[in-house]
Formats: C-alpha cells, structure tokens, sequence
C-alpha cells in the first residue's frame, strides 16, 4: 500500500505492549515463587564468568570505543525472553540471558514474561504446536522485531540426543557440566551478536543517525 513505509512491522505494538508488561530480572524472580527462584540464584554462581574476548563481540570495545550500537547515537535494542520460572532450561538460560545482556552494557534492555501471562504471546512463539520456553525475542527501538531465538540450544540438542533419554523439561535440580554451560553461553554470545550487527547495520537506523 502507498501509505505505508518503506520498513515497517505490523506487530510492532504488539511487541511494545509485551515488553512493557514484562519484567527486569531481578524483579520477575522476586515476585516468583522462593524455591523456583532460588535454583536461578544457585545456577549464577555456577555459570562462568563472560570472557574478554566474548565482552569485545557483544561491545565491539577496544578502550575508549563504541560498542556495535555505538551508545553516543542512540541506538537500542530490547530483548523479551518468554520464560517459566519452574522450567530447567530457564533456571539455565535465564541467568545467562541476564549476564550476556548486562555484558553488553545499557544500550540492551532484558526483561522477561512469564509463559502463562499472555495467551496472544504463547501463540505468537509456539514452536513445533507446543508452548516451548525459554524464547527469545530481539526487538529494536522501533519494536520491530529483529530475530527471535530458542528454545534450547545445539550444545543441549546434542547432549539430550547422546543420552536418548530425559524429560521434556528436566527439573533444573542437576546443572549441567561446567564445559556444556560454557558451550551454551557462547552460542547466546553469538545469537546476541548477530542481532546487535543487524541492528548496527540496519539501513533506516544509519540514515536516522547518520552513520
């Protein structure tokens, strides 16, 4: 149609709407129930630190620089993760989604929605037919959806296929091998790259800044 612009998203208030009814971390596991959120807490402490070398891809930081969203333009990008607080790869990915995002500094914002919150929401994300969480949605500052992603990763996949055996949401009591978290958290790093690299190079978003 003539009066529409050249880039748009349709459902741009839809994502806006969720996003602000969602929640920062800290607060979604505050009002979470004690013991579900405790396992959050005790999987932090397991996750390993977000290395130098995975800090530059999320900031593109020699000293002194600007990261891919170059934080003197403007430049914004939201993360919605869908979650439920019970679910083991939440317990697992949640706190990794937190810290990659906090590594990327104040030009990403995360918060998260809980699965049962919006019925809309749950069939927006559904993958294979089923209500799968965690998921994942980058969002730009227009709220226009830039890619989504979830809801376990190639590293878990693998593993979950090696044993051949294992519930389709496992409990979160056992972490996993120091090893797998790292595997995992490095494959969130370059989901979160390529969604930053999208947005840098975004051709409206460098005509707005001029870059």
């Amino acid at each position: 149609m003539q009066d529409r612009p050249k880039y748009y998203d349709i459902r741009a208030r839809f994502w806006q709407r969720h996003f602000e009814a969602a929640q920062g971390y800290a607060a979604y596991l505050a009002a979470s129930d004690p013991a579900k959120a405790q396992k959050w807490h005790d999987l932090e402490a397991q996750l390993p630190v977000v290395t130098d070398a995975q800090r530059r891809h999320l900031t593109g930081h020699s000293e002194g620089g600007h990261g891919p969203l170059r934080g003197d333009t403007g430049r914004t990008m939201r993360v919605l993760v869908y979650s439920g607080v019970w679910c083991g790869d939440c317990v697992r990915q949640g706190p990794m989604l937190h810290g990659i995002a906090e590594a990327c500094g104040p030009e990403v914002e995360l918060r998260l929605i809980d699965r049962d919150a919006s019925a809309e929401l749950t069939d927006e994300l559904r993958i294979l037919g089923a209500m799968r969480v965690p998921m994942v949605v980058f969002l730009s500052e227009d709220w226009f959806e830039v890619g989504r992603f979830g809801d376990r990763l190639l590293t878990v996949y693998r593993a979950k296929a090696a044993r051949e055996l294992g519930p389709a949401c496992d409990s979160g009591i056992v972490a996993p091998p120091a090893d797998q978290l790292a595997a995992e958290q490095d494959e969130w790093v370059g989901v979160f790259e390529r969604m930053l690299l999208m947005l840098r190079l975004s051709p409206p978003l460098r005509e707005r800044y001029g870059d």
